[in-house]
């Protein structure tokens, strides 16, 4: 049984015209888009931060741009801020775990233990390149966009390391599968 939800403008000349969708029901809803699993990086005065994130996308080609939206709670966010560079590591079926450590599973927020648990190189932007990823998008940070409680990055590519797997790893109904 399929349902029809209303959605909410944030058009203030339409704005309460529509109910507001319930964050429960978004949220869920949300489940059931696939999305890529990355690992997002960076470096700042603290050193070496990262992130698991499924809010990645491609924005254009000329210039090479992805969007990245990450939580303003996020640990990471304030070294992104300082530093405006990020890699974007798009990993595959091993790194399922590595995705855990970086989600912050069993509340590990030491950075230097997430990194420990893999390889790392870096690229032109200095951000930490997982040296297996599938294909590593290091950038530098041109726009900020607020939107609630995330701000969204647009990111210029300025490097690409490319590896060849035999695929990938999605995030779908709350859990992970494999891609072929």
């Amino acid at each position: 049984m399929s349902t029809c939800t209303t959605y909410a403008s944030s058009d203030p000349e339409v704005a309460g015209t529509w109910p507001p969708v319930e964050k429960a029901a978004f949220r869920h809803s949300m489940s059931r888009l696939a999305a890529a699993v990355n690992i997002i990086t960076s470096v700042g005065e603290d050193g070496w931060c990262g992130f698991t994130a499924s809010a990645v996308t491609s924005v254009t080609d000329e210039p090479p741009t992805l969007l990245v939206c990450i939580n303003r709670t996020t640990q990471a966010h304030k070294s992104i801020l300082s530093s405006r560079v990020l890699c974007v590591n798009t990993v595959s079926k091993p790194h399922e775990e590595l995705s855990m450590v970086f989600a912050g599973s069993g509340g590990n927020k030491d950075m230097v233990k997430r990194f420990a648990a893999a390889n790392w190189t870096t690229l032109a932007t200095g951000a930490p390149v997982l040296e297996d990823a599938i294909v590593a998008f290091d950038c530098r940070v041109t726009q900020l966009v607020e939107v609630g409680t995330h701000d969204v990055m647009i990111c210029e590519v300025v490097a690409v390391r490319d590896n060849e797997h035999a695929g990938g790893l999605v995030y779908f109904g709350r859990r992970f599968h494999h891609v072929v």
